[in-house]
């Protein structure tokens, strides 16, 4: 019994993550997406660490790839990967890293200040990415800042984001814990 109770827990993590993900390939304001908030929810409740990095990782390469060969073709030329992959994965990473210290008790408070920091995170690493795969500003200081600049919109449309779904993973989640207590952690002797 306590094996499909965690194999239940595990499911509906996972399902969570993967329909974030697949939010992303509905038509939503530019920035507006869930990848913060599943890294963070994934950092929070997968009882082994390594899924939090693995499932929402994956799922957001996944729905990449669907984006970048049919929605987003024109731009891409159908190529499934793209550079900005690497840099939005290596947010991912520190973000799940983040959110492993920050919430260890899952708090309004902490879920909040991670969102927000990890909204921070993405932006610096995207941008970063962005500056320096592309030559759309020159490879200087100047060149960096105007890149964090001109990522202000995109950060403003993040930050609304990363809240929005965060606050609806967590809460739901939380929400099914409290009405199926027996999908609550275990507790360690």
């Amino acid at each position: 019994m306590e094996n499909k109770k965690v194999n239940l827990r595990f499911g509906i993590i996972c399902v969570a993550i993967l329909l974030a993900a697949a939010s992303r390939l509905i038509p939503h304001p530019a920035g507006f997406a869930p990848i913060v908030g599943m890294a963070l929810f994934g950092a929070a409740y997968y009882s082994k660490r390594y899924w939090a990095y693995i499932i929402p990782i994956a799922a957001m390469i996944v729905s990449d790839v669907v984006l970048n060969m049919f929605v987003h073709s024109a731009y891409t030329n159908g190529h499934p990967f793209s550079i900005m992959s690497l840099y939005t994965s290596g947010a991912l990473v520190l973000i799940v890293l983040t959110g492993t210290f920050m919430l260890k008790k899952v708090r309004v408070p902490n879920v909040a200040v991670s969102a927000v920091g990890a909204s921070v995170i993405f932006h610096l690493v995207t941008n970063f990415g962005t500056w320096i795969s592309w030559s759309m500003y020159p490879h200087t200081w100047e060149g960096l800042g105007a890149c964090y600049v001109a990522g202000l919109p995109f950060f403003r449309n993040g930050l609304a984001g990363d809240l929005i779904y965060t606050g609806v993973l967590f809460g739901a989640f939380e929400l099914l814990m409290y009405t199926f207590p027996s999908l609550k952690p275990q507790k360690t002797a």
